[in-house]
């Protein structure tokens, strides 16, 4: 098995995404990556979208009952990683790391970093509307591509393939070890100068019921205001927190760590 967490393994990964095809086949995708499937049959399901089966009456099935076990795989290869490396960490603060690191964004962004994009089998429709960089493909995907993998090569093989993902991601979630929300920390940057709290507007929603897309502002007494999208509410909000901290950040009004 490939040591994923090489920085040389991860620059070969990747390669030039702007030179490589955007058709490339499952036995393609199978040797940049280096997953070592033995049924190139089981990938190739994996990464069959239904709007392929519509235009190609030749493709037995689609991805989604993979997508379905990949979820599964996820959800309790995260929940068993946390749980042994943060012993100290309460029950209410696991489950929200894990939703943190399995979310549809998160998701999409693990996608992204293997360009597992490139090697969707997609309808041409699909294709048209941006499908291979769209989060919500991308995430369910992904998800597809894990349940696969477990099917191939069991759980441990899975375990190997994604801690070093898993442990990259967590640099952007905990601080010191412990979950920083960024609603909470600007809250308590509002309180802590005895201003009125954060009030989150939704400005916009977009895209099918299945996909919708949130868009939400956030503003401090007209001193700060932050946006963010997210594929929900709560989402949107964390992000528009997280841009009105970032800006407050770079005016030097946020207090330094130890104070």
């Amino acid at each position: 098995m490939r040591n994923f967490a090489d920085p040389e393994f991860q620059e070969q990964i990747m390669g030039n995404p702007q030179r490589r095809e955007q058709n490339e086949s499952p036995s393609q995708f199978n040797q940049r990556v280096a997953l070592g499937f033995k049924n190139l049959a089981l990938l190739t399901r994996a990464l069959t979208h239904r709007s392929f089966l519509n235009e190609n009456p030749d493709a037995v099935e689609d991805n989604e009952r993979l997508e379905f076990l990949g979820d599964a795989v996820l959800d309790f290869i995260v929940g068993a990683w946390l749980y042994h490396h943060y012993p100290e960490m309460a029950e209410g603060d696991l489950t929200l790391v894990r939703t943190a690191l399995v979310r549809t964004e998160q998701l999409a962004e693990f996608a992204r970093m293997i360009d597992l994009g490139a090697a969707l089998r997609l309808g041409q429709g699909e294709i048209a509307s941006g499908g291979r960089t769209r989060n919500a493909l991308l995430c369910a995907s992904y998800e597809a591509l894990i349940g696969s993998f477990y099917l191939d090569q069991g759980i441990i093989a899975v375990e190997l393939f994604f801690e070093p993902y898993l442990v990259q991601a967590l640099d952007g979630i905990l601080i010191d070890g412990q979950l920083r929300d960024p609603k909470s920390l600007l809250q308590e940057w509002s309180q802590a100068r005895g201003l009125t709290p954060p009030v989150y507007e939704t400005v916009a929603e977009t895209g099918p019921d299945h996909e919708k897309v949130f868009d939400v502002k956030v503003s401090v007494e007209g001193i700060v205001s932050g946006r963010g999208k997210g594929n929900s509410k709560r989402e949107a909000s964390k992000l528009a927190a997280k841009d009105a901290l970032d800006q407050l950040a770079k005016k030097n009004y946020l207090p330094a760590k130890d104070d």
